[in-house]
């Protein structure tokens, strides 16, 4: 081979490999020259559909903010959001609309437990990542997967460390629950049982109910009839505000506690005086737009100017949960990947939010960010702190 082939034949190698190289790059889903596509699920149409509105405005807020300021490493985000109507087999076919057809890089504050179940097999086969989920199930960081990212405390937990400070406080001899029938109610009831467990107690009745109920009559009779003195709610919005409701109008006033999940102002807006007393475990503070707090204060009125409505601590979640995902993609370079992505998240620590949360971290076998909760109680229709953050 003459000289001047060898140089052509090194020529076109290297600009094979620079074609190859750029090819890769572009074949990263999600991540454009000049832009970064997200997807979230959220309900917004079905039964807890004001969650699902205040954590897509809140997620909404934070990307506005970081396309003001020019967007991540000079890409702006572009965040489509799905409504799954809290269905899981809608949750399914709105993953593969944003996997499939939006090809979006990353999954960022999907809610819902089952929902959340159903569509992380979407993702996975597409390598999409599923950061910081707006559910408090294990499953969201267990078993180990790359591409899992949990951020706050679990159901389980919330239930396991919490619940028995309030048992001991009131004294209560006969534990009992009423929870959703599906694996959001059932780590309620999990987390309940080995709280117990350890104070050497059981639960003493335990009913259900099927996602999307509205009469609680029969449930609250049931726990009644067995002189329950603490109930543990397994619930969300209605769920809680019926339990609660129909157990006033029957005389029946054991002491309430519910999960991160019955922790909404829409319980005290909703359900009136009748809501004062009860107890939950809350992972972040409800941003009242009088809070004490200026950051917080201050936040309140800036979300409500953008929304014409008050913020909540659902859209709080949003927030934070897409500052989160933004600050781990800044980290993660101007050539952004899945892989950058993780090896960022690998070494992560994020410092305490403006609403309370405790910082969280992340390591190549961490994928959850913090276990602590503490408790709130609603007192004169508001939800007021009652204990710092507990450990176990």
């Amino acid at each position: 081979m003459t000289m001047m082939k060898l140089a052509k034949r090194i020529a076109w190698v290297a600009a094979a490999a620079c074609a190859f190289t750029g090819a890769a790059h572009a074949q990263q889903q999600g991540v454009n020259k000049g832009e970064l596509v997200l997807g979230s699920i959220q309900d917004l149409s079905g039964p807890i559909a004001g969650f699902g509105k205040q954590v897509r405005n809140g997620l909404m807020l934070r990307v506005d903010e970081a396309n003001e300021q020019g967007g991540i490493n000079g890409r702006k985000i572009k965040l489509n959001v799905e409504d799954s109507a809290y269905d899981p087999r809608k949750a399914v076919l709105a993953a593969q609309k944003l996997v499939n057809s939006d090809k979006i890089f990353a999954m960022v504050g999907h809610i819902g437990t089952a929902q959340n179940l159903a569509a992380i097999p979407v993702q996975n086969e597409k390598n999409v990542i599923n950061f910081m989920p707006v559910t408090a199930a294990r499953e969201m960081y267990e078993p180990f997967h790359k591409l899992k990212f949990a951020g706050f405390a679990t159901y389980f937990d919330q239930m396991r460390i919490t619940m028995p400070r309030i048992v001991k406080e009131k004294n209560a001899k006969k534990v009992c629950t009423i929870y959703q029938d599906d694996e959001f109610g059932l780590e309620v009831v999990r987390g309940a049982e080995a709280g117990l467990k350890a104070m050497n107690m059981e639960l003493a009745e335990r009913t259900s109910y099927k996602r999307g109920a509205t009469d609680f009559s029969s449930q609250v009779a049931r726990m009644k009839a067995a002189n329950c003195d603490f109930v543990v709610l397994g619930t969300i919005i209605r769920e809680t505000i019926g339990t609660i409701g129909e157990s006033r109008k029957t005389g029946f006033s054991p002491t309430f506690f519910a999960s991160s999940a019955g922790y909404t102002d829409l319980i005290h807006k909703l359900g009136g005086p009748a809501m004062n007393g009860l107890y939950a475990a809350m992972t972040m503070q409800h941003p009242y737009a009088d809070e004490a707090s200026p950051n917080i204060s201050f936040w309140a009125k800036k979300y409500r100017t953008k929304f014409n409505e008050d913020a909540t601590v659902f859209s709080a979640y949003g927030y934070v949960i897409m500052d989160n995902f933004l600050r781990a993609a800044q980290k993660g370079g101007t050539n952004l990947t899945t892989d950058s992505f993780i090896k960022a998240m690998d070494t992560m620590s994020y410092p305490a939010d403006i609403f309370g949360g405790v910082p969280m971290t992340f390591t190549p076998t961490k994928r959850l960010g913090s276990n602590l909760s503490r408790i709130s109680q609603i007192q004169d229709g508001r939800w007021k702190v009652i204990t710092d953050y507990i450990k176990e």
